[in-house]
Order: structure tokens, then sequence, then C-alpha cells
């Protein structure tokens, strides 16, 4: 079933979904069951999960000389969507981005969840690669996640890369894009972000999970920014609770986001990593309240591995 229908069916209810890492290379897949397994008492409609591009090592030869090598940390995410739908019997959510694949194997790779019938993606630009200043498309591949979206809805139209390919079989994907209530960091202005944000949907995108956010106020002013442009699509807010000190500094510089003072002067006053923990996962219960109350779509909460600290926010909401 499509996260739209999910949403549709709800009738105002708010869902809860998950989003998880695929494991580092050599890992097991019962690390996912492990995260998830506790989870289904929420009965997730769908699971996120996310796609890592290659990353480039540098290997030392006998010569003396060093070797560039391509490498993918975290493979294996169309086999762990499958797995979660076999074994859950819950709609998955395969990233797909830009950076890593050509345009020919990005339609390879939709051909084969079409095949598995996974029938939602989140399509994303990408990040750079690490020590890369800036975001380098593949050679053949896509520069935004604008034109990612206009190739998955050419499928969902029979439309093939190879234009020999005449009555094609057509797709139905559900696509969902990334949204910024504080703006994407390369993006001049709000009005540019709202623009090309509006520019996806038009593309065929079907609805919106935004950023992490820690000031609801944040969430709100960018659901009526969007409603004022002609944004109508479903806006699921994306959720991550604080429950380390150094996350007061490593994730407004990794995602380009404020932190509200009064969360940030609980962490500072809270003494020792329980007390840390215990303030965030008490700010997010408040934060996931009053969005409950508002009636959201969906709370998709950003496990990164932590399964424990969402399901006692969903605990104390739902």
């Amino acid at each position: 079933m499509k996260v739209t229908e999910h949403i549709e069916q709800a009738k105002g209810e708010t869902l809860v979904s998950f989003e998880v890492l695929p494991p580092l290379k050599g890992g097991s897949m019962q690390s996912i069951f492990d995260i998830l397994d506790p989870m289904m008492d929420f009965k997730p409609p769908f699971i996120d999960v996310t796609y890592h591009r290659e990353e480039f090592v540098y290997n030392r030869r006998e010569s003396g000389f060093y070797e560039k090598a391509s490498i993918r940390k975290r493979p294996g995410t169309v086999g762990i969507c499958a797995a979660i739908m076999h074994r859950y019997g819950v709609d998955a959510v395969p990233h797909l981005i830009c950076g890593g694949f050509t345009k020919e194997e990005t339609e390879n790779a939709l051909i084969d969840l079409n095949f598995l019938n996974i029938n939602n993606v989140l399509a994303l630009r990408g990040d750079a690669r690490r020590f890369e200043d800036k975001f380098v498309p593949e050679a053949e591949g896509h520069h935004y996640a604008l034109d990612l979206v206009e190739q998955i809805q050419g499928m969902n139209e029979g439309i093939y890369q190879d234009k020999a390919i005449e009555n094609g079989a057509s797709t139905d994907f559900c696509i969902g894009i990334a949204g910024y209530p504080e703006k994407h960091f390369e993006a001049p202005n709000f009005e540019s972000d709202l623009y090309y944000t509006k520019r996806k949907i038009e593309a065929g995108a079907d609805y919106i999970v935004t950023q992490m956010f820690f000031d609801n106020t944040k969430y709100f002013e960018y659901v009526e920014k969007c409603r004022a442009v002609g944004i109508t699509v479903p806006i699921i807010p994306g959720l991550k609770p604080i429950t380390k000190r150094y996350q007061l500094n490593s994730i407004p510089r990794r995602f380009f986001l404020n932190l509200p003072e009064p969360l940030v002067k609980e962490i500072e006053k809270a003494k020792g990593s329980a007390a840390i923990k215990e303030a965030g996962i008490e700010w997010a219960i408040a934060q996931c309240k009053e969005l409950k109350e508002a009636g959201v779509p969906c709370m998709h909460f950003y496990t990164m591995g932590d399964w424990e600290t969402s399901k006692r926010v969903i605990e104390a909401v739902m």
C-alpha cells in the first residue's frame, strides 16, 4: 500500500513510522530485526530504509603509492526492504539518491523494486562525499532530486531511458521527498527552497517528510508556507530526541538547524549522561504531544539504531 493511502485510511489519526540504517558491511540482518521487533507494537504502516552513497578510501600499495578505491559501507537497502515486508507485512520505503547512480542504474533499481512489489520510494539528492565541499553528481547521473522525481514519474507513465522501448510497463510508485522547516542549507532563501519543493510536487511527488526539528513552531510555519504556495500533499514531521550532550553541537553542524534555547539550557544543566538523555526525551515527548494534538498525519522517527529512546517517546504519546 502507498504511504498516501495509509494516511487516507487513518482518517485523521496520527500514525507512527520509523527510519532505519542498513548495517555496516559484514553486519547481520538480525541487527535490523532487533531494532524493529520491539517497535511493531505501535503498528507502523511503513518503515524507511536509508541509502548511503559510496565513499572513497586510499589504500597504500607495496610501491608506497596510494590507490583510490570506492566502497559502500552500508549496502543492502533493497534486500532489507524485502526482508521487512516479508517478516512484518509492513510496507518498506527505500531511499533513492542521485549521488553514485547513473540514470540507467536508477532505472534498474526501480525495476527491481517494482518486481518486489515495493511501491514507495523517497527521492533524495543525497549528500556530498566526505571531504568534498559540494555535491558532485555521477557521470550520466542526476544533479538534483527534481530530476530523480521526474525519472520515477516517467516510469510510472511507462517511459524508460531506452527510447526504443515501446509500450513499456508502467510502475506505480508513491514518491516522497524531503522538506526543510529551516530551509535547505544550499538554498539562497526560503522562497527559493519552497519553489523547488513545489516543482518536485508538480513533477509527481506525493508527500513530504521533513528534516528533523526541535521547535514545533518551525514545522507549523513550514506547513503554512507550503500551503500558501499551493503545496497540498501530506507533510510528515521528522523527529529525533537528543540523548547526548555533544549533539548540541553535532546536530546543528551536520543538519544545519537551530536548537531552541530552552532545550539547550535543559541539556547543559543536566548532570550526567542519564539526566541528559531524560531531558532530551522529555522535550521530544512534549513535541510529539503537541504535534499529535495538531493532527499531523504521521510522526516519523529517525531511530539511528536507538530504538529504546523512540519507544519511550511513543509510549508516552500514543
